[in-house]
Formats: C-alpha cells, sequence, structure tokens
C-alpha cells in the first residue's frame, strides 16, 4: 500500500463515519436498529452495488467481528449498572444457558424437518440465532423507558449468552463428533467457569489499581480501563476459557467500581463501541453477495418464523418457570429476542472452517436477520407500551465524575442536574453531605458562584464538590439518593442516607 492508497483509504472510511454517524439519527426516528443501514452501507460498496468492491475473506470478516464483539461488550459492561442487574442475574443466566438449550433444540428440528436441511446445518443454524444482541435490543428501546428490572435481564442476557453460543457454533464447526453430550455440556461449563473467574479476578484487580494509582494525565484513563478490559478477553481465551464472558464481566466491575473520571471512561468506551459496530456491519454487507441469498430467501423466511413465534417464545417460557415472572414481561422479552451482529459473526465459523453447506447457512442466517429485524425493530416499543411496560419514567442516576486529588488525599466530584432529578428546587444545606464534603461551586447559565446553604439547586446546575477521601464514596452516594427521592431521600424509603463516619455505608427504610 502506498501513501496514495492510504489517503483515498482514509477518505472512505472517514465518509463511511459520517454517512454512519448520519444514519444513526434515522434510526431514532424509524425505529429501526442502525444496524440494518450499516449492512445496506456495506452491501451498495459491494461487487453487486454501486462501489463494485469484490470481498470474500470470511478468515479476516470473523477476526475482525471478534476484535468489534469484544469492544462491544466492554463498553456494554462498563455501563451495566449493578444495582440493576444483580436481581435479574437468575433469570438471565437461566435464558443464557436453559433458554438457548431450547431454542437450539427447537430451531433445529424446524430447520431439518420444515426446511429440509441437514442435521448439521439444522444445528449450526439454531445455535447460531439463539444469540441475542444488546446492542440491536437497546437501539430500540431507548424510547421506551422499561422497569429497571425488566431492561435488566435483557441487558444481562445479551451479556452473557454470547459465550455458550460461541462454543456451541465451534464446536458443531469441528470434524470430530462429540461422543456423548454430556461431553459438551462439561466443556461448556468449564470453559464458562474459566472465562467468569478471569473476568471477575482481573476486573477487580483492576479496578483496584485504578483507585489507587493517580495517572499524570484525564485521557489514561479510559485507555487504562478498556486495555484491562480488553486483556481480559485475551486471558481468558488464551486459558480455552469464554473471553466474552471474562470481557463482560471485567467490564461491569470495572464500570461499577467508581473509578477516576467514570463519564469520560464510558464516553471513551461508547465511541470505540459505534466505531466497532459500523466497522462490523460495513464488512459483513461487503461479505454478502445478494444474488446469491435469492435460493435461500424461502429457508431463512420459515426457520425465521420458527425461531421468532415458536423457539424463542418457548425457550423464555420454559428457562423463566421458576421465577414466577408475569406473563407480559414473558412476552416482551420473548418478542425482544433481537438479531443482529453476533448471528452474522458466528456464521462466518463454519465458512472458515471449510463446513459442508456453510455459505447457505451464512445466507440464510443473513436473511433472518434482516427480515426479522425489519418486523421486530419498529414493532417493539408499540408492544412494550400496549403490555404496559413503559409507563412512566424513573428519574436517572446522575453522571459524577471523579478527579482524584493524591497530594492532598482529596476529590473533585463534578456533575449536572439532568431534566428528570428531584434535586431541582432542594437548597445546598438540605442535601446533608457528609462531614468533609461540601458544594464549592455551581455554575448556572453560563456564570458560576459559590453557593451559600440557603442558595436552591436548579435543573442544569453543575455542581463542583470537594471531597476527603474517606467520605468521597458517601458523599456520592449521597448526592444519588437526593437525586432519586429528594430532600427527604433516607428518610421516607426513597434513598439511602451516608453515615457521618469515614467509609460507612449509606442506610435507609424499605
Amino acid at each position: 500500500m502506498t501513501v496514495d492508497h492510504l489517503n483515498e483509504l482514509l477518505l472512505l472510511c472517514s465518509l463511511v463515519l459520517l454517512i454512519a454517524v448520519a444514519a444513526v439519527r434515522l434510526s431514532s426516528r424509524s425505529g429501526l436498529p442502525s444496524l440494518l443501514i450499516y449492512l445496506g452501507i456495506g452491501i451498495a460498496m459491494g461487487q453487486d452495488g454501486l462501489g463494485g468492491v469484490v470481498f470474500d475473506d470470511a478468515e479476516l470478516t470473523q477476526l475482525l467481528g471478534y476484535a468489534a464483539l469484544v469492544v462491544i461488550l466492554a463498553e456494554g459492561g462498563l455501563g451495566t449498572k449493578w444495582k440493576e442487574i444483580k436481581p435479574a442475574l437468575p433469570q438471565a443466566a437461566a435464558l443464557s444457558t436453559v433458554g438457548v438449550a431450547v431454542s437450539v433444540g427447537v430451531t433445529a428440528a424446524g430447520a431439518h424437518y420444515l426446511a429440509g436441511l441437514g442435521w448439521r446445518q439444522a444445528l449450526l443454524i439454531g445455535a447460531v440465532v439463539s444469540s441475542t444482541d444488546a446492542a440491536a435490543v437497546f437501539s430500540v428501546l431507548r424510547s421506551v423507558p422499561l422497569p429497571a428490572r425488566l431492561s435488566g435481564v435483557l441487558e444481562a442476557e445479551s451479556g452473557f449468552n454470547d459465550a455458550p453460543v460461541v462454543i456451541l457454533v465451534v464446536a458443531f464447526s469441528t470434524a470430530r463428533e462429540v461422543d456423548h453430550w454430556y461431553v459438551l455440556l462439561g466443556e461448556i461449563a468449564l470453559e464458562l467457569a474459566i472465562g467468569a473467574a478471569l473476568g471477575l479476578a482481573i476486573g477487580w484487580l483492576g479496578a483496584y489499581c485504578m483507585r489507587h494509582v493517580a495517572l499524570p494525565a484525564s485521557g489514561l484513563y479510559p485507555i487504562a480501563v478498556m486495555a484491562i478490559a480488553v486483556s481480559a478477553y485475551a486471558a481468558g481465551a488464551l486459558a480455552h476459557g469464554s473471553g466474552f464472558l471474562a470481557v463482560y464481566l471485567a467490564a461491569m466491575i470495572l464500570g461499577n467500581a467508581k473509578l477516576p473520571h467514570a463519564p469520560a471512561t464510558r464516553g471513551f468506551a461508547e465511541g470505540l463501541g459505534w466505531i466497532g459496530q459500523i466497522g462490523m456491519f460495513v464488512l459483513l454487507g461487503l461479505l454478502v453477495t445478494p444474488h446469491n441469498l435469492l435460493d435461500d430467501v424461502v429457508p431463512a423466511l420459515v426457520i425465521g418464523m420458527i425461531l421468532t413465534l415458536v423457539a424463542r417464545p418457548t425457550s423464555v417460557f420454559v428457562s423463566l418457570l421458576p421465577f414466577h415472572v408475569p406473563w407480559q414481561e414473558k412476552t416482551l422479552l420473548s418478542w425482544a429476542g433481537l438479531r443482529g451482529a453476533v448471528p452474522i459473526v458466528l456464521a462466518t465459523i463454519p465458512m472458515v472452517g471449510a463446513v459442508p453447506g456453510s455459505e447457505g447457512v451464512f445466507n440464510i442466517v443473513f436473511v433472518l436477520v434482516v427480515v426479522y429485524t425489519l418486523i421486530q425493530g419498529p414493532t417493539l416499543p408499540w408492544l412494550a407500551r400496549h403490555l404496559r411496560l413503559g409507563d412512566g419514567e424513573e428519574p436517572a442516576d446522575l453522571g459524577i465524575e471523579s478527579a482524584p486529588l493524591e497530594r492532598l488525599r482529596g476529590h473533585l466530584l463534578s456533575t449536572s442536574i439532568g431534566p428528570a432529578s428531584r434535586m431541582h428546587g432542594v437548597e445546598v444545606g438540605e442535601l446533608r453531605m457528609p462531614a468533609g464534603a461540601a458544594v464549592t461551586l455551581v455554575v448556572r447559565d453560563g456564570s458560576s458562584f459559590v453557593p451559600s446553604p440557603s442558595t436552591v439547586l436548579r435543573h442544569g446546575d453543575e455542581l463542583l464538590v470537594v471531597a476527603t477521601d474517606p467520605v468521597r464514596d458517601a458523599a456520592e452516594r449521597r448526592l444519588q439518593a437526593v437525586s432519586r427521592g429528594g430532600k427527604l431521600a433516607g428518610w421516607l424509603g426513597t434513598g439511602a442516607t451516608p453515615r457521618r463516619r469515614g467509609h460507612g455505608h449509606g442506610h435507609g427504610h424499605r
């Protein structure tokens, strides 16, 4: 590659990114996941489109797809709130294990008996399409505020189910036959255990180091956090465990560890996640050959109908039987099993392994994802409102950024009072900050001033809080509590009031 080629490539990539960024606005208005527009860009650039680019390297697509998935899972883990996901862990674990098994079995049976595929192809398709996609689900659900428990289940499931599905697809794509089904289950359990252990360990160690080492520049914190998350994936994969589970768990620990410059870190990770999604979908659009899809449209529609109307609902209702989940939530979870990047990337695994019929598997999965995302995406917000699961918007947690003052043994906390925050109308003195913490500056309408205890806070205010090292966490918990429950938080059961000593934990009535 010469410098001229590099210049042309940079121009092309920048134009694609700008078009993709503009497409996000279009997708948010239409209710369609942006992945479809990115795929369309790739197809338009391909050999059957306007660009005429010939690209058929499935192995390169798989490698870059894996790299993008690592970044996307890291970004998802950093944005996962532990308090919301904790109650959903048992249901998400059931959906990611029992639910995946049921979905694979039902989809494979339908593909074999109704679509006429061989058992190996049927099992591959059943495994590939059993993984839900977090980016696709939440790009649609942003317009509908769901209860925290339901969004937690969807988020955790999409983060967890990639790992067992990848293991199944790799197992079905290998030449060797599995002697007994329980051997495969044992391998899955072992890989998940290794990945979980390494992810938790690396995440905890990384969070400890990030909290106790002051870096010379704020821009280094996001880079270090993403490097720790990616190292969890690499360690898990090299140890023959589930790297995808490792990176998600490590990033989740880092995202909930109250690290310095946390909002900036999440913004950096979100930007990388968008780049990963755009690049991956455009590449997948380039890989597909539209004129070769015609023969696989009917099987894709049949299998997609089985998956959407039979396999996914059956897997949800069976795996959630012990949890007494209301039928309305089960119905939404059944329809919210959107497929996106993960199934299409996984469909390249049998292509790389030269499995007979693998090109047909890829084409079927591609058509299935596109068609049923077009059907499910726009109707998902409507279904949520119809089931009365999107009624009302809860006050959002404050985004609090912390900058460590290592020599002074203190922290600067900065936050903004959003439109849903109940901190509006509260006097500074009514915040009841713990001893050792104080609101030192308020920025309002472009001007800043030092507040008095009687200063009334308003929507849009930006606060600068100075806290000593021992009460830093207590000060942040207090700000969050008042934002959610108002000035009486902790007295009326609407939040937690930190104790006045050191690292004391918040308490409140339930």
